[in-house]
């Protein structure tokens, strides 16, 4: 056995340290968790006892005994003892459990961290070692505890209650109060419409799409209004132009990847966490559970140095974002690569998607913008019979003048470029329609904007959002359909 032992959370992050370390140093894994709040008390005690400063229970998972027992005889024959869990509440958690299990002193016990699994960073965590911090461990009980206390209070009235009710929860009620809220909503709605009226008109060998801005209440009025199109002549009365700038996103957050992978690559919250953590654990990105947009000065610096050998130096514009959220650990970076200068990270194709999703995004995020020229070409038509505002077409478009980050990130199809045309000039109808327009009631949520909703509420924590959307589904409390037209996510 190695003079150090080092002990980390997953086996695969395990592998990567250890060649980073070298000889002197083993690596072993406590594969998670190793103690928990035992459900029911051996010896008569409560579990969690109220009235006794909240003196609380804990039992070795049965599953990890034979973990423990290797991590002892490794202990024993170690001269240093290195607790490497993960930099979160639950990685200084661990970190404690195995303090106490193994019989380590907490105050004396070296605790190193590293957001990202890279060679310079192991090694500038080992330089630095610290103790484990017993104020996050306590932030991390104080939650568990009143996770079990309110599971404990609310459990028996949803068995009581709700016909197949498995359990409840301080997060996971108010996800399901969130679902049947919306649904409510959904239900009573009720649907109006009115019509919309588009045309397409020609001047020269130009074509032009344009619509009334307002919209008529009847079908009668609507065809009346077609009609009359027939008998009257049309010119530009204006052209406006007016220049704007569109600016990135900030660098994910945990919150933000499920949502953008939620939109754009219809991950769900499970999905995208484990594909990230697979990504962290080869040392890929830095790590995928944190509440910061921040980035090092250092990732700052590789990301404007790439994109300005990649795109040239118009194209860079050094940013740091804050976050608004409360309770956000800022001394951690958000997510991104490690190596802004690689492309492929894995073979695995939905993890290389969310890598390339993590990677452009924070390129992007220390690009210039988007310089846009948006042009609103104004069409008068001669009929007296309706208001004027009725009288009026409105063709809207967007020209990019210059791409900026949209060379990276978050582009979307263009609008179709408006003909050259300036006030007075003629143009003729070629086909006008109206169209019934019904209100739509309130979409239900999909996994990403229940996640979003859920942070701006502040319940629950980054690291809990991907656990709870699927254990709500798991007990049946909600359902996901995956085709339009049926509920993202509705309650049952």
């Amino acid at each position: 056995m190695a003079k150090n032992l080092v002990i980390v959370e997953s086996p695969a992050k395990a592998k990567t340290i250890e060649k980073y370390l070298g000889g002197d140093f083993t690596v072993l894994s406590s594969i998670g968790h190793i103690r928990a709040i035992p459900k029911k008390s051996k010896d008569g005690t409560p579990v969690i006892d109220i009235t006794n400063g909240f003196k609380t229970q804990y039992e070795v998972d049965p599953e990890k005994k034979k973990v423990i027992s290797e991590l002892k005889k490794a202990v024993k024959v170690a001269d240093t003892v290195w607790l490497a869990t993960d930099e979160d509440r639950e990685g200084e958690a661990i970190a404690w459990h195995l303090c106490e299990v193994l019989g380590l002193d907490p105050a004396k016990t070296n605790r190193i961290v590293f957001h990202e699994i890279t060679k310079p960073a192991i090694e500038e965590a080992v330089k630095h070692p610290r103790t484990v911090n017993m104020k996050l461990v306590e932030a991390q009980q104080a939650r568990q505890i009143l996770d079990r206390i309110v599971g404990f209070e609310l459990s028996p009235v949803v068995w009581q209650k709700v016909p197949g009710g498995k359990s409840a929860g301080r997060v996971q009620s108010p996800a399901v109060r969130l679902l049947v809220e919306r649904e409510r909503e959904i239900m009573a709605f009720e649907s109006q419409s009115d019509f919309k009226v588009t045309a397409q008109f020609t001047h020269d060998e130009d074509v032009l799409k344009a619509e009334v801005p307002t919209r008529f209440a009847d079908e009668t009025t609507a065809h009346e209004f077609l009609a009359s199109l027939s008998s009257t002549t049309f010119s530009v009365s204006d052209v406006s132009t007016t220049p704007g700038t569109r600016n990135p996103g900030a660098p994910f957050t945990t919150s933000t990847l499920q949502q953008e992978a939620n939109a754009k690559l219809g991950f769900g919250s499970r999905a995208t966490m484990t594909s990230a953590q697979k990504l962290y654990q080869a040392g890929k990105i830095t790590y995928m559970r944190t509440d910061s947009m921040s980035l090092s000065a250092q990732a700052i610096a590789a990301a404007a140095g790439f994109i300005e050998k990649t795109y040239g130096k118009q194209y860079v514009q050094a940013r740091t974002f804050k976050t608004k959220s409360k309770g956000a650990q800022e001394a951690h970076e958000a997510i991104r690569p490690t190596n802004m200068s690689l492309e492929v990270a894995s073979s695995d194709p939905y993890d290389q998607k969310l890598y390339e999703l993590i990677r452009k995004r924070t390129l992007a995020s220390q690009m210039s913008p988007a310089k846009l020229e948006k042009t609103v070409i104004t069409i008068a038509t001669q009929n007296s019979e309706f208001s004027i505002q009725n009288s009026v077409f409105e063709a809207k478009g967007e020209v990019i003048t210059f791409d900026g980050f949209l060379k990276v990130y978050g582009r979307s199809k263009e609008d179709a470029i408006l003909p050259l045309l300036s006030a007075g000039d003629e143009v003729k109808l070629q086909s006008a329609t109206a169209r019934q327009v019904f209100a739509r009631a309130p979409a239900r949520y999909t996994e990403g904007s229940l996640v979003k909703k859920l942070e701006e509420l502040g319940i629950g924590r980054p690291s809990t959002y991907a656990t709870i959307i699927g254990t709500i589904q798991t007990r049946g409390y909600v359902e996901r359909g995956d085709s339009e037209g049926t509920p993202a996510m509705s309650y049952k």
